[in-house]
């Protein structure tokens, strides 16, 4: 069974906090070889950081100020993001984008703290985990300023258009797709999608705890999402692709891998 790498969980969410360690061996247990634990905040970064040095050479982390915190940027925020960022245990500068759907920050301060931290990314040389919703204009327009100083860019969560999906991958960046796939509502246009990402570009997430995969059975007993859930995922996009799913397992961990600096976590081909 070819091992998996989840770009992006939300381990250090309060969801978690009762059974974190159960969830994380879960993950290992259902082949996920590495699991990229999200920072959305300051303090969510930190927390983010001290899960990967619990689980050295399995979790690994970013720091980033997601665009719903934008409006919490002040002058410490950049300084405090930069010295985590530093940690050897830190793949990525991010969550960090825009959000004009739910626009829980002012559009100007996102504008602002997103600009800052592609900053910091090309400052430290790392790529950037990137998020956006509604705002695709001016998303573009930022990111492709910035595409040829930092050493590589991923769409996190990809739910948009196929224009969308287009300029992404016209500015070089890597597409992560969720279950949102997996949702017949709302993501029914991403089987169809997936086919125009070039597999050296697709890498696979979870977002846990959100986005659980709705066709999912048997269905969990709560709506938490984990990263163990990874694998259907997986096997719904090589169901799109008409592919087999370990050469997707194989290619997905293998960009991840390189996007990210991971060390070799294991080997793609072993069980």
């Amino acid at each position: 069974m070819s091992k998996l790498v989840d770009i992006g969980a939300n381990l250090a969410h309060d969801s978690f906090d009762d059974d974190r360690d159960a969830v994380i061996e879960a993950a290992r247990d259902a082949g996920v070889g590495a699991i990229v634990v999200t920072g959305s905040s300051v303090s969510s970064s930190g927390d983010a950081l001290v899960l990967a040095r619990q689980w050295p050479g399995f979790l690994f982390s970013t720091a980033g100020l997601h665009p719903h915190h934008a409006r919490d940027l002040d002058s410490d925020t950049i300084g405090q993001l930069r010295q985590t960022a530093r940690a050897p245990e830190v793949v990525a500068v991010g969550e960090c984008g825009l959000d004009y759907f739910r626009d829980f920050s002012p559009r100007s301060d996102q504008v602002k703290a997103f600009e800052q931290q592609l900053e910091l990314a090309a400052e430290l040389e790392m790529p950037v985990f990137l998020h956006e919703r509604g705002a695709h204009a001016d998303f573009i327009a930022l990111v492709s300023g910035f595409v040829d100083r930092v050493p590589g860019a991923v769409a996190h969560c990809f739910t948009g258009s196929a224009v969308e999906l287009e300029k992404n991958l016209a500015l070089g960046l890597y597409i992560g797709v969720t279950g949102w796939i997996c949702d017949e509502r709302r993501g029914a246009h991403l089987k169809e999608l997936v086919r125009d990402i070039p597999l050296d570009r697709l890498m696979i997430e979870t977002d846990a705890p959100y986005l659980l995969p709705r066709d999912l059975e048997p269905r969990p007993p709560s709506r938490r999402n984990e990263p163990r859930y990874l694998r259907h995922i997986l096997n719904t996009i090589a169901t799109s692709l008409k592919a087999d799913p370990g050469e997707i397992a194989r290619a997905t961990a293998g960009n991840s891998a390189r996007f990210f600096g991971l060390p070799q976590f294991a080997d793609p081909e072993a069980d």
